[in-house]
């Protein structure tokens, strides 16, 4: 299985599961980022972090330690 951080700009990939525990895995629910939702990847910061993505038709800015929680497919 691959997570977020691994998905190139420009692809889509959905949500299998999160990872992370209490308040890191709510934060990543609350902000819309929840298991079967697409998310589309739209810029890497040039040093990777963070990760700018499409989430329910809004941009979302994801720290990249967030985005190696968040298991994709």
């Amino acid at each position: 299985m691959r997570n977020l951080r691994e998905i190139r700009v420009g692809e889509t990939a959905r949500v299998v599961k999160l990872h992370g525990e209490g308040a890191v895995k709510r934060r990543i629910m609350d902000m819309g980022i929840t298991k079967g939702v697409e998310v589309y990847v739209r810029k890497v910061a040039p040093l990777g972090d963070p990760v700018e993505v499409t989430v329910r038709g809004y941009e979302l800015s994801i720290r990249k330690a967030d985005a190696e929680m968040i298991e994709v497919e």
